[in-house]
C-alpha cells in the first residue's frame, strides 16, 4: 500500500471517521493532485460522497494582488451552503510556493479573513453539534521541503514519518497516542489557573471551567497535542515565543506578545514584526487569546516553517491569538488565529494552581 493510500485511510477511517452517505469536500492546490485522488476514490468505495474544490498555484496570490473590497468581502452562497450542509472536510496542507503571499497587502488579507469569519463560525458551531468534522493534513512538496532546510526526500520521509504512517498500523499508533494524551487531559482537568515561566515570560492565564482537548489525529494529521480556551480577559504577563513560524506565507521570528486584562498591548518580533501588528489588528478577537496548548509529538523534534508540523513539536507550548474553540469553551471569535511556539525542554516550568506539573518539557504525573 502507497503512503498516499495509507493516509487517504487514516484521514477518512480514523480522523473522520466517514460514514456511508456523508457529504465530504476535499480541498487542495493541484500539486496534491495524487492525494486527493486517492482520497477521492476511497470516499466512494466507502459510499460517501466526495467533493472536490481544487486551486491552482499561486491562485491566492492572484486573489490578494487584483480583488477589490467588495471582492474581499464576498461570500458566494456556494460557500455558506457547504459550511451549513458538508458532514466532513479534508483540507490538504500543499503548496507549490509557500511565500506566494509575502508581498501581498496585509490589509487586504485582514479584510478579507474578517469577512469569511462567519463561515468558520458556523463550521465550528456545527462541530460542537457533532454535524461536522474536519481535518487537514500535508502532502510534501519541492516548496515545503526548502523551507524546512530538507531535501525532498528528506522532507518526504519526516511528513509521513511525523504521521506515523511508517508503522504497520498507524490507527493503532495513534490510539496509543490518544490514550497518553487522555492521561494529561485528566492531570489538567479540573484545574483553575495556569502560570507560564520562562526565557522572557511570566504569564498567568486563567482556565477554570475550560475543557482540555486531546487533539489526538481527528483535526490534525500529523497531531500530538492538548490544548484548551483560555478565559477571555485573563491574560497576564508576557510570552516569548523562540521558534521560527510563517504565516499566510510570512516568516516572524522570536515574537514577544504582552498581554493585560486578555488583551495584546504590545508585540514585538525581531522578524515580521509589521505585519505581527497588522493582523493583530484584524478585528477586535485578534488580540485576545484563542488557544494554549502543549506540543506532544517527539517524531517532530525541529521547525518546518509550517505551523502543521510546528505547533505539535514535542517539548513545546504554543499560544494562539485570535479565534477560540467553542467546543473547549472559548467565547472569543476572529478572523485570525495565529499559533506562536516557545520551547520549554531549557528549564521552563508551568505550574497548576501553584503545583509544578511541567518541567523541561516532560509533564510530572
Amino acid at each position: 500500500m502507497s503512503y498516499e493510500e495509507k493516509l487517504a485511510r487514516l484521514l477518512c477511517d480514523y480522523s473522520l471517521k466517514v460514514k456511508k452517505g456523508d457529504v465530504v469536500e476535499i480541498r487542495g492546490e493541484i500539486c496534491a493532485e495524487p492525494l486527493i485522488k486517492v482520497c477521492y476514490v476511497y470516499l466512494l468505495k466507502i459510499g460517501a460522497y466526495p467533493i472536490v474544490k481544487m486551486s491552482f498555484p499561486e491562485q491566492m496570490y492572484y486573489f490578494y494582488k487584483y480583488a477589490q473590497k467588495e471582492q474581499l468581502e464576498f461570500i458566494p452562497e456556494v460557500s455558506m451552503t457547504a459550511a451549513k450542509t458538508i458532514n466532513g472536510l479534508i483540507a490538504i496542507d500543499s503548496e507549490t510556493n509557500t511565500k506566494q503571499l509575502t508581498n501581498v497587502d496585509s490589509t487586504k488579507v485582514a479584510i478579507n479573513r474578517k469577512a469569511t469569519r462567519i463561515l468558520k463560525d458556523i463550521m465550528f458551531e456545527r462541530e460542537a453539534k457533532g454535524e461536522f468534522k474536519w481535518v487537514l493534513a500535508p502532502y510534501p512538496t519541492y516548496s515545503m521541503a526548502q523551507d524546512a532546510e530538507m531535501s525532498f526526500d528528506e522532507y518526504r520521509d519526516f511528513v509521513f514519518g511525523a504521521c506515523k504512517l511508517n508503522e504497520e498500523n498507524p490507527v493503532k499508533v495513534w490510539e496509543e497516542v490518544s490514550k497518553f494524551q487522555d492521561k494529561v487531559v485528566e492531570l489538567l482537568t479540573g484545574g483553575k489557573e495556569l502560570k507560564i515561566l520562562g526565557k522572557n515570560t511570566e504569564l498567568i492565564l486563567k482556565v477554570e471551567g475550560r475543557k482540555w482537548i486531546n487533539c489526538n489525529g481527528s483535526h490534525n494529521m500529523p497531531d500530538g497535542e492538548v490544548f484548551t480556551s483560555p478565559v477571555e480577559d485573563s491574560a497576564e504577563g508576557v510570552m516569548f515565543f523562540d521558534v521560527p513560524t510563517s504565516f499566510m506565507g510570512v516568516e516572524v521570528k522570536n515574537v514577544t506578545l504582552y498581554f493585560e486584562k486578555g488583551k495584546v498591548v504590545k508585540a514585538t518580533a525581531e522578524k515580521g514584526e509589521e505585519f505581527l501588528n497588522k493582523m493583530l489588528d484584524t478585528d477586535e478577537g485578534a488580540r485576545f487569546v484563542g488557544e494554549i496548548a502543549f506540543g506532544l509529538n517527539d517524531n517532530i523534534d525541529k521547525p518546518t516553517k509550517n505551523i502543521l508540523f510546528d505547533e505539535k513539536i514535542g517539548k513545546t507550548m504554543h499560544l494562539a491569538v485570535g479565534s477560540s474553540y467553542p467546543e473547549a469553551g472559548g467565547k472569543n471569535k476572529s478572523g485570525l488565529h495565529w499559533d506562536l511556539i516557545k520551547r520549554m525542554d531549557n528549564g521552563s516550568e508551568v505550574y497548576l494552581d501553584g503545583t509544578l506539573i511541567y518541567k523541561d518539557g516532560k509533564f510530572i504525573f
